[in-house]
């Protein structure tokens, strides 16, 4: 089996900066593009930044400029650096891969469309 876990999360006052990590455990062989969405309360679910195996990366127009997305392979890992925070930036953030292919049972399995948790970011004015 694999996980996603988020961490990082919290409240900041606006101008302020975190970090979110997400950390997928288990015997992972390869993870396809790796992203971060969020969900504020009455809205949907939205992409804010993306970041392929190849290190491409993809973000929503309302961070550009001010969050940034990079990823570690050897500790499959991805992270969000938030700087600048604004109160729209509150919501609940999910990490998101959309193909983890892992070693399970003496077979390789694959999942695709996996989500973590959530952790909650607050921003306030």
């Amino acid at each position: 089996q694999v996980q996603l876990v988020e961490s990082g999360g919290g409240l900041v006052h606006a101008g302020g900066s975190l970090r979110l990590s997400c950390v997928a455990s288990g015997s992972i062989v390869s993870i396809n593009t790796m992203g971060w969405y969020r969900q504020a309360p009455g809205k949907q679910r939205e992409l804010v930044a993306a970041i392929t195996s190849g290190s491409s990366t993809n973000y929503a127009d309302s961070v550009k400029g001010r969050f940034t997305i990079f990823r570690d392979n050897v500790k499959n890992t991805v992270y969000l650096q938030m700087n600048s925070l604004k109160p729209e930036d509150t919501a609940v953030y999910y990490c998101n891969v959309d193909r983890i292919r892992y070693y399970s049972g003496g077979i390789y399995r694959y999942e695709n469309d996996y989500w973590g948790q959530g952790t909650q970011v607050t921003v306030s004015s």
